[in-house]
């Protein structure tokens, strides 16, 4: 078996690795730009892991499609569609394609699949991977639990016999909308406890993540999916290794935010929130946090950003909680 992961970041790179040390065959694409793959290539490393001699790692798009029998993407989610529009260049019939992202379309409010299966026309087999886990913990050897789903059950199993291990322990996931939604969601309910940590409002994490997931289930149940969905490991189940973790880019983006410092790192729940008030306007669902989120990056009325995301973080808790719990 014939591993080819396309993207070189933190977790395209783990997931070049991990299928490594399962002993498949293994290659890593990232564009011949790339700064990241520049450094895989000369020192075979990068911040968070040590790669085998033995992957390969390639800028050609056209032999890391003809590599592998599985292709795993894992890129921005707001660019992928421009990469589908390159790989739809060649032949993926009969692949096995995992998207190991989690996100919304800006521009359509659009899940990843649904991207994917706009742009390629062919006859391959999807899924997506979510889930909690982070590289610096993985790599260390910590093991965690996390969710391959996707619209045909074989596809699932086929895919969590092939990756599941001691390290990680994959889960079938049977309700695509609401793992789709709650994996990308959970990044901007990140965002909001890290808001929470740079105010030193730390004790209302409670209150936001039973509030928080409460809205993310409500939108899924109006997108057609299982609203329980949000309380397995897509969603909640994701809840420490980014509401908690020092690990996390969208809390640490979040703290940063509101102390005024800069983050240079992928935070995918800063372009997830356009994309939940997106969907929150056509399917007619109230989501105040997720708002007060966007509203805190994207709204900064109050040049003191602390100042404006204490207030609107209180007063969307506040009107949350004049909502029936149910």
């Amino acid at each position: 078996m014939k591993i080819t992961v396309i993207g070189c970041g933190r977790w395209g790179s783990f997931l070049g690795w991990y299928a490594n040390e399962l002993e498949y065959e293994v290659l890593i694409w990232g564009r011949k730009t790339s700064n990241k793959l520049k450094q895989l290539k000369k020192e075979r490393e990068n911040e968070y892991l040590q790669l085998n001699e033995d992957i390969h790692l390639s800028s050609s798009l056209n032999e890391a499609v003809s590599f592998g029998d599985i292709i795993i993407i894992s890129v921005s989610s707001q660019q992928l569609r421009n990469v589908c529009k390159k790989l739809n260049q060649f032949d993926l019939d009969n692949k096995y394609i995992i998207l190991a992202m989690k996100g919304i379309e800006n521009k359509t409010g659009l899940r990843l699949t649904q991207v994917f299966n706009e742009e390629i026309k062919q006859d391959y087999r999807l899924a997506v991977w979510v889930g909690p886990g982070h590289v610096q913990a993985f790599v260390k050897g910590v093991p965690n639990c996390m969710l391959i789903s996707s619209a045909k059950i074989d596809v699932t199993k086929k895919i969590v016999d092939c990756f599941s291990s001691e390290l990680i322990r994959l889960y079938i996931g049977q309700d695509l909308i609401g793992n789709e939604i709650g994996a990308g969601a959970k990044n901007v309910i990140g965002i909001a406890a890290g808001m929470l940590d740079g105010l030193n409002y730390n004790s209302l994490k409670g209150a936001l993540m039973a509030r928080g997931s409460r809205e993310i289930s409500r939108l899924v149940r109006a997108m057609g999916g299982n609203e329980l969905t949000i309380y397995g490991l897509s969603h909640i189940g994701d809840y420490e290794a980014t509401l908690f973790s020092p690990y996390s880019n969208n809390r640490r983006f979040g703290e940063d935010l509101v102390q005024g410092n800069d983050f240079n790192k992928l935070a995918e729940g800063a372009s997830t929130v356009k994309s939940l008030m997106l969907l929150s306007d056509k399917y007619n669902i109230d989501m105040p946090i997720s708002e007060a989120v966007y509203n805190v990056i994207y709204e900064q009325k109050d040049p003191d950003i602390a100042n404006q995301a204490k207030k609107a973080l209180l007063n969307e808790f506040e009107r949350f909680l004049n909502v029936e719990d149910g």
